[in-house]
Parts: structure tokens; C-alpha cells; sequence
């Protein structure tokens, strides 16, 4: 399921709760028929059992389905407290009219929230632009997470926010949700990380940071148009181009820039992801036109570290 289904099919559905259980039932019967088997439906609630540990834990019901042996996990063992951070920014509504990068995070964001239900593992909501616009509480229950799903499903549906002339402020919002999250979580952002100087990319940066600091573990997803906005396939004659952030407009042929933009865009993407791994942060570039397994399979990969 979570291999077949696009952005256009996201469009044609309007329960976004629906969908995001869809996605991530298809995923992990995607995990059994595939090479990580280490990832499973039990792996929120079980461990394996060790050789020479007490059998008092040992799940017997687990054992008859499965022939393998797993100890029960207590919840203090289970339990993980994940923030999702949104960007709802101007240019996160692009490609319009059909805000694709958007709806591929919020579609990530609502698989994830849906997953760690499932794990129950707790699990908060952050949306933000030039501050934070929406905070919700780090809660795993089933009641909480069809409050954040709503959350999502009415962002899908809002019209994109005006144009301004300042840029979104991502290094405050971080630097704002550093100083509140209590105890150690696990970070995850959704953002383009456009539309920011290069001092500002610093900043961004140096927040992410702040968060490492206060011992979190940090995920950053890093969504992006790759045809259009890494690449620059527009096809060869004029272009009317205009900044979501500030409005601004220049006109032009793609191929007189093109190599320049691709060479700039080459340099971004390499020193973001140098400066996240000096930080320790996971630095996973997707691409909203590729499956959203790419996402998923991140996030249990950084779980398992957490754990």
C-alpha cells in the first residue's frame, strides 16, 4: 500500500486518518516480506529473549504464533516521547495549486503519529511558520492521536498563507521547543529549509544544536521537489518564477541559469548535510515524488537508537 500510493491519490481521499492507517498496515506487512525482518509488529511491546535470563517474561502466546521466544517489555522500557515539528511556511505550499510538499509531510506526519499510537509511544504536534502556531501535548493515547490527525487533515484544507517579507523563523522555533520539551524525546522536523540567507542557515542550524545539547535526538526530513527545485527541469522558454516567502517575481529561461542553480543547489544540499552530521543530527533528504517507505524506515532505524 505505502509503495503504491501518490499525491494524487492523497487528494482523492478525504479521511486522512483512513489513509494514514493504510499506509502504515501496508508498510509493516511490507517489513515481513522484506530483508528487515528486525522490524516488527511486536518490536514496540516485545524484545528478544537473551540465553540465560529469567523466563518469568516470556510472552507464551507470542512464542506459539511465532516459534520465537520474546520477553515482555515494561512500559517504562517502551515508551518514547516524539515531537513532530511541521513547516507550514509559504513555501511549503509548493508546488500550487496542489501544496504537494505539504501533503507529503502532513501524510508523513499522520503515518508517524498513527505508528507511534500503535507503539504506544507518545507523540506531539508542532506547526510552525514565522513562530509557533500550533503546540499540542506529548500524549499516546488513541484519543489524542485522532486529535492530532483532525489537526493535520484541516491543514490540508486551509489556502495557502500570504506572502511577507520576512522568512520563516526556524532557528526561533527551535530555539523555543528546546527550552520546553522536560525530558528526552525524539525530534522529528518536516521542512524545506528554503528560503533563508546563508547566516540564517546557520542559525537553523545552531538551534538544532540547542537540541542535541539538551540530549534529543533529531531527525530532520528534508522535503523537496527534487525535478523542479534541485534539478531545474523546466522545460526551455520563459518562466515567470516568484518567491513563496516574499512575493517577489523574476522572469527568465531555465537554461540561461540552470547549470549556475544546479551547482548552487549541489553546495546547499552538501553543506546542510555535513553541518547535521557534525551535529549528529540524521540528515534524510526526501524527494515527494519517491514512495514514503524512505520516511518510515528512518524513523525505525532512529527509534532503535533511541530505545
Amino acid at each position: 500500500m505505502s509503495r503504491l500510493l501518490d499525491l494524487a491519490a492523497i487528494r482523492s481521499f478525504e479521511n486522512l486518518e483512513f489513509l494514514a492507517r493504510q499506509l502504515v498496515e501496508g508498510f509493516i506487512t511490507g517489513l515481513h516480506q522484506s530483508p528487515y525482518h528486525g522490524f516488527s509488529v511486536e518490536f514496540s511491546e516485545h524484545r528478544l529473549y537473551n540465553p540465560g535470563e529469567s523466563t518469568r517474561h516470556l510472552d507464551w502466546k507470542v512464542l506459539a504464533r511465532t516459534d520465537k521466544l520474546f520477553v515482555k517489555r515494561y512500559e517504562e522500557e517502551t515508551n518514547l516521547r516524539c515531537h513532530l515539528l511541521l513547516d507550514v511556511s509559504p513555501s511549503m505550499y509548493y508546488p500550487a495549486p496542489t501544496h504537494d510538499k505539504l501533503r507529503f509531510s502532513v501524510l508523513c506526519a499522520a503515518a508517524l503519529a498513527t505508528l507511534l499510537q500503535k507503539q504506544r509511544d507518545a507523540v506531539g504536534l508542532v506547526t510552525f511558520a514565522e513562530q509557533v502556531e500550533l503546540q499540542t501535548p506529548v500524549r499516546s493515547t488513541s484519543t489524542h492521536r485522532h486529535t492530532l490527525l483532525l489537526t493535520l487533515q484541516q491543514l490540508l484544507e486551509r489556502p495557502a498563507p500570504a506572502r511577507r517579507a520576512t522568512t520563516t523563523d526556524v532557528a526561533g522555533v527551535i530555539h523555543t521547543i528546546a527550552q520546553q520539551i522536560p525530558k528526552r524525546s525524539l525530534v522529528v522536523l518536516f521542512s524545506d529549509m528554503l528560503g533563508r540567507a546563508p547566516e540564517e542557515q546557520a542559525s537553523t542550524l545552531a538551534a538544532l544544536q540547542h537540541l542535541r545539547h539538551q540530549h534529543h535526538e533529531v531527525l530532520l526530513f528534508h522535503v523537496m521537489d527534487r525535478a523542479t527545485e534541485s534539478d531545474f527541469t523546466f522545460q526551455d522558454r520563459p518562466y515567470l518564477f516568484e518567491d513563496l516567502e516574499t512575493g517577489q517575481t523574476v522572469k527568465l529561461q531555465p537554461a540561461q541559469v540552470r547549470e549556475q542553480y544546479r551547482a548552487a543547489m549541489r553546495t546547499y544540499e552538501h553543506e546542510l548535510a555535513l553541518r547535521c552530521g557534525q551535529y549528529k543530527i540524521d540528515f534524510v533528504p526526501v524527494d515527494i515524488r519517491e514512495p514514503f517507505d524512505k520516511v518510515l524506515y528512518a524513523y525505525l532505524v532512529k527509534r532503535g537508537k533511541v530505545r
